[in-house]
């Protein structure tokens, strides 16, 4: 990710010390579960995709600084939701901040999270950029809750599976690379080019992070694997056993989604292996992959664009 991040690295480091500033309150636990998920790190993949979609456009300027932390905000204020949701445990190799703090501090400070969002957009003065990022944040917003109506049920669809990481995962991505491009002033096709590049992108990177879940190593992952079936969550690996693994298969599939257990994580891995449902997962993601490629075909060509194409890829090729 370093020699990724390397031609707007000096851009990088002005939205993480914009993170820091803007982390500031005068209500010390604010600070304290603020600066405690933001500095486990991650890939700050969101951010990253701004800066890039804006050098690729031509210049990467401090409003697009200002938006790639506003991004990061809002992603890691639905983390800390999540996780109070989810009732997880562990996120990038550590106690998630409601494991240490508690659920009630860790929601609230999500809460500050996005309303620092919402005050530095505002600071843009750009009101399609208000308008989008208020539409996507609600867009989030109902994709928990779909998601939550969706754990513990074995007959969600692949249709429906993909309706929720859409709306929870991808189209953040999708409004970062927007977003990016409006404040460079691009017209309405670029805009769209940009947004859809995001959507596939980010679906494709979800669908492998389902993989991981039941292949990963937990301590290269930074999470338990068979978190997702504890949660009850029917991602793409298990409805696709549902549909292909012989009858013991699938009935052993529906009781650990319907009952959000993993105490046969064991015979649930080796279902979704020799289903050969992560192979079929990892194509699926391809798809999403190829299109996102295509769209960044559209841009001009230079080092911003390559190196989004290696982003591309290796949201694919990743083993965390």
């Amino acid at each position: 990710m370093q020699q990724i991040r390397a031609i707007v690295d000096a851009e990088f480091d002005q939205v993480n010390q914009l993170i820091v500033d803007q982390l500031h309150s005068d209500v010390p636990m604010v600070e304290n579960v603020g600066h405690y998920i933001v500095d486990a790190g991650g890939k700050r993949l969101r951010p990253l995709l701004v800066l890039l979609s804006a050098a690729a456009l031509g210049e990467c300027a401090e409003p697009h600084i200002k938006f790639a932390a506003v991004v990061e905000f809002i992603h890691t204020a639905t983390l800390l939701h999540d996780d109070v949701v989810d009732i997880s445990t562990l996120r990038r190799g550590r106690p998630t901040a409601n494991a240490e703090f508690g659920n009630a501090p860790s929601v609230l400070v999500g809460d500050f999270l996005y309303t620092r969002a919402f005050q530095l957009m505002v600071q843009l003065e750009d009101m399609e950029i208000l308008r989008h990022m208020a539409d996507t944040t609600n867009t989030i917003a109902e994709g928990e809750v779909l998601q939550l109506t969706r754990a513990g049920d074995p007959d969600t669809s692949e249709e429906q599976y993909l309706d929720v990481i859409t709306r929870k995962t991808a189209v953040l991505f999708a409004a970062g690379c927007y977003g990016a491009a409006t404040l460079s002033g691009e017209g309405e096709d670029t805009r769209r080019t940009l947004q859809e590049f995001g959507l596939n992108l980010g679906i494709a990177f979800q669908m492998i992070d389902d993989v991981l879940d039941y292949e990963g190593d937990p301590a290269t992952m930074g999470k338990n694997v068979g978190d997702d079936l504890t949660e009850g969550k029917p991602t793409l690996p298990l409805i696709h056993v549902l549909s292909e693994g012989t009858a013991e298969e699938q009935s052993l599939v529906r009781h650990a989604i319907s009952e959000k257990t993993a105490e046969n994580i064991e015979q649930v891995v080796a279902a979704v292996q020799r289903c050969g449902s992560l192979d079929y997962t990892r194509e699926r993601a391809r798809r999403y992959h190829d299109r996102a490629l295509e769209c960044l075909a559209l841009l001009p060509s230079g080092a911003a664009r390559t190196t989004m194409e290696q982003i591309t890829d290796l949201s694919i090729n990743r083993d965390h």
